[in-house]
């Protein structure tokens, strides 16, 4: 007798936690960055000698790491004609600032050599190109890991930056 109402009291508790799983959680308000859309720039190499397939890792990775912090509303590439109708849009701009290039066969001998460095300075800017963010951001590999594994590091700061950062309101509210 005693096993079954404790077997009815755990139904009855998981009953109540599923109804209330679909009512809006009890919780503060959302970070306002929720409200954004993020553009995300080319990559400006600025003065340094970058190859080409590490301005395109960081703008891709970019892309992915903005997108799993599930704090914009949507993540836009440069020239996305879907951004022009957006209201709250940010644009994210890039420009590398340092590149020292690595050798992974080094990384594999020596922990003291072959890393891989990058540093960027990102802006995060209104469409007015009233600048809302800026930070100076690194991004390496040291150890193991193919060279252009310091543009997801980069890229997993970057986003790491605007995620910790608290932005303005957006201007429209969030209708959901």
């Amino acid at each position: 007798m005693k096993s079954n109402k404790k077997a009815y009291a755990a139904v009855f508790g998981v009953v109540i936690l599923t109804a209330l799983s679909g009512s809006q959680p009890l919780l503060p308000a959302q970070h306002s960055a929720a409200q954004w859309s993020v553009q995300v720039n080319a990559i400006d190499p600025g003065d340094v000698k970058i190859e080409p397939a590490f301005k395109v890792a960081i703008y891709e990775n970019l892309l992915g790491e903005l997108a799993k912090t599930k704090q914009f509303k949507q993540v836009l590439r440069s020239g996305d004609r879907s951004a022009n109708g957006l209201p709250d849009l940010l644009i994210l701009k890039t420009t590398v600032e340092k590149y020292t290039a690595g050798s992974e066969t080094r990384r594999a001998v020596t922990t003291v050599s072959g890393a891989t460095k990058l540093k960027v300075r990102s802006q995060l800017c209104t469409r007015e190109g009233q600048v809302i963010l800026e930070r100076s951001v690194d991004g390496n590999v040291r150890f193991f890991g193919g060279n252009l594994r310091a543009t997801h590091n980069l890229a997993h700061n970057v986003a790491n930056a605007i995620k910790q950062s608290t932005l303005p309101a957006a201007t429209t509210s969030v209708s959901e």
